[in-house]
């Protein structure tokens, strides 16, 4: 989890949930994060965009789906590249799939930007240093 959205400030999905149902939280992280996401066959990079793929094509444009927008920037992904795979969505989910999805990635891309340009150099020093 902390590879995924330990940086850039990334929405705290589970926090509030564990307000309301703590139980349910830690099913969801301990499934999510303790079983699919630590499955062998595929890299954690490659799973962060399947994910982020998948929620777009739901709809899901929401506090969740920017959570894994900056984990997959975490991981590595370029808003290039994120801006093309939500294009894709639209050939099998629809165009509104894809608008909401690459609206919403914007107001990421422009958070991250905004982060970046008062904190985010320091931050970055920070990531790459623990990562070597």
């Amino acid at each position: 989890m902390k590879a995924l959205h330990g940086a850039w400030g990334v929405p705290n999905v589970l926090g509030p949930l564990g307000e309301v149902a703590p139980e349910f939280k830690e099913m969801v992280r301990d499934f999510a994060f303790g079983e699919i996401y630590a499955r062998p066959g595929l890299e954690l990079k490659t799973r962060q965009m399947v994910t982020v793929a998948a929620l777009a094509a739901m709809g899901n444009d929401g506090v969740e789906f920017k959570a894994h927008v900056h984990g997959a920037m975490n991981l590595g992904w370029t808003r290039e590249e994120l801006v093309e795979a939500l294009m894709q969505i639209a050939i099998y989910a629809g165009f509104p799939a894809a608008i909401h999805a690459l609206l919403a990635a914007k107001e990421v891309f422009e958070e991250r930007e905004s982060k970046g340009k008062h904190e985010g150099t320091k931050r970055r020093r920070t990531t790459k240093r623990k990562t070597r």
